[in-house]
């Protein structure tokens, strides 16, 4: 799977992966969606965002669970 719209630079924000080079992390967005945040309240609070980029950054989230286990609690 390819990324257009995630980007890694290592002098910008640590180099955490973020959105076409602007300083708004994955993490950020996927984060407002799991927050119940709707697509145009995203927009909003990040208008340089296009909608694309809400829909790249939770494919690049679903592909990095992918590739590794993490810790989980067992009732």
């Amino acid at each position: 799977m390819k990324f257009t719209r995630i980007t890694v630079n290592p002098h910008q924000m640590g180099g955490v992966p973020c959105i076409r080079g602007l300083r708004i992390p994955v993490a950020t967005v996927v984060s407002m969606v799991a927050d119940g945040m709707t697509e145009e309240e995203i927009l909003a609070a990040y208008p340089d965002l296009a909608p694309e980029d809400i829909h790249e950054a939770l494919r690049y989230a679903a592909e990095a669970v992918r590739e590794r286990e993490l810790p989980l609690t067992v009732p």
